[in-house]
């Protein structure tokens, strides 16, 4: 039999049983009380709560600059206005097993739209302070919804008056402006929508208004975005509207964070990161099996010159040639063959069952020269059929196949446009006039037709 200790407590059946139903019953008495708040049900123990702040009334509001990041505050003045609302915090919980008697909600994160607030560290002891052996979200709503948690953050002086430390508060007063404007979330999570995805009439407080104004339920939002991110397909982390998706419009950060979990906004961040790398054609991988850091190409180098290649990685500081992937080897000195490669070479340019070949067979192997030589013909081979069968993007160098359709290409990597028949790069505002112009290369080739002799052949039933 387990022995209870002070850090690891032994927990029966019953007392889970019982925080199961308490934390149901909270759920359901949240949800009814407070619906535009809970953006998301109860998933493993997964919470999401979307508060926005209501005054009730129009306050004085003031954005100052902050001093702990810039040092021209003195001369800043704070940006002045009137503000009924603030952009909602949004806050992702783990309610655990034993909570509401033995445990508190973990906060996994707090989030306010807009990146308004400062000091989320100290609104989040707050509210685990106030966490007593009972049910505590209904108090955290009330807590953030009627704006007293800014009191403890010293943001209220000259008695109702707001101050908000901020780093660049021109930036951040058109956006507060904006959400007063057009977000009214009482009439929002009041009135239904129709969600085109699920064709299902739903309250606002169960949709989500995209900036293009669309309107999706957040359930069907999740499914696709979480689908899509799990898929890697970044770009279409975006408006599932047909016009939206015609025109490439892509979520931003606050849309996502509002829909999607805290790891999946990582791994969203890091997909966007490694596309804006890859539509680079210079970014080159540090070849360092532990490191892998992308190195992009120095500004100042002179591509006519052997300097050119040399790459030095900014993570662990290896030098190497962008062109063998080895340790740089001077502006002069030509690219080294590999060993293995070197050894290939040797062993072809001897005749069949010489003296030279039994020698290196008997010193390396005869299955390993084997091995070595089927790779570096593979390797031949490849390169030849990618010579006679492809044809390079001219931005990122990725090799297309096409065996029918027109010969306007469009990278699926760098976007970039291009012919598929001389590789040269296309205007995308108008591709079309590399194939129509007299005189070019590709003068009346968009298509490429191969005629095939077919024999003509008698129809069967007419005497002919």
């Amino acid at each position: 039999m387990p022995v209870p200790t002070e850090d690891f407590p032994v927990i029966d059946d019953t007392t889970i049983k019982e925080c199961q139903a308490l934390q149901k019953e909270e759920y359901e008495v949240l949800e009814s009380i407070y619906p535009e708040c809970v953006s998301s049900q109860i998933i493993d123990g997964s919470l999401k709560l979307e508060i926005p702040i209501e005054f009730g009334e129009p306050r004085v509001v003031k954005i100052l600059q902050d001093n702990a990041v810039a040092s021209s505050s003195a001369d800043t003045k704070p940006e002045t206005i009137s503000l009924s609302t603030l952009p909602p915090l949004l806050l992702q919980l783990i309610l655990p097993p034993t909570y509401p008697l033995q445990s508190p909600p973990q906060i996994l994160s707090i989030r306010a739209t807009h990146m308004w607030l400062p000091k989320i560290a100290m609104v989040q002891s707050a509210l685990l302070d106030q966490w007593q052996g009972e049910g505590v979200l209904y108090n955290w709503v009330e807590y953030i919804r009627t704006g007293e948690f800014l009191e403890p953050l010293s943001f209220i002086a000259d008695g109702d008056t707001i101050q908000i430390p901020h780093t660049a508060p021109q930036l951040l007063v058109p956006l507060l402006t904006k959400y007063e404007e057009s977000s009214k979330s009482t009439q929002f999570a009041q009135n239904s929508y129709l969600c085109s995805v699920c064709l299902t009439s739903l309250k606002g407080s169960k949709c989500l208004k995209l900036s293009c104004t669309h309107i999706f339920c957040r359930s069907c939002l999740e499914d696709f975005w979480g689908m899509c991110l799990e898929e890697g397909d970044v770009g279409r982390v975006g408006c599932p509207d047909p016009q939206c998706v015609k025109e490439g419009r892509e979520a931003n950060e606050e849309e996502v964070a509002r829909v999607v979990s805290e790891a999946e906004v990582k791994r969203w961040r890091w997909l966007r990161e490694k596309r804006s790398l890859e539509k680079d054609p210079t970014i080159i991988h540090c070849p360092m099996s532990f490191c892998q850091t992308p190195v992009h190409k120095p500004a100042d180098c002179d591509d006519d010159s052997g300097w050119g290649r040399l790459r030095q990685c900014s993570a662990c500081a290896f030098s190497f040639c962008a062109f063998c992937r080895r340790t740089w080897h001077g502006p002069i000195t030509a690219c080294p063959i590999a060993y293995s490669e070197k050894l290939v070479l040797e062993y072809l340019a001897a005749d069949e069952g010489s003296f030279e070949q039994i020698a290196l067979e008997r010193r390396f192997g005869r299955t390993n020269i084997q091995t070595l030589v089927t790779k570096y013909q593979e390797e031949i081979a490849n390169k030849e059929w990618l010579e006679s069968s492809t044809m390079a993007c001219p931005g990122c160098e990725c090799h297309v196949e096409k065996n029918l359709g027109c010969n306007h290409m469009i990278c699926w990597k760098c976007r970039q446009h291009f012919c598929y028949r001389c590789g040269g790069k296309l205007v995308a505002a108008n591709p079309y006039i590399h194939f129509s112009t007299p005189g070019q290369p590709c003068y009346y080739k968009l298509f490429d037709f191969q005629a095939e002799d077919v024999g003509w052949q008698p129809v069967e039933g007419f005497n002919i």
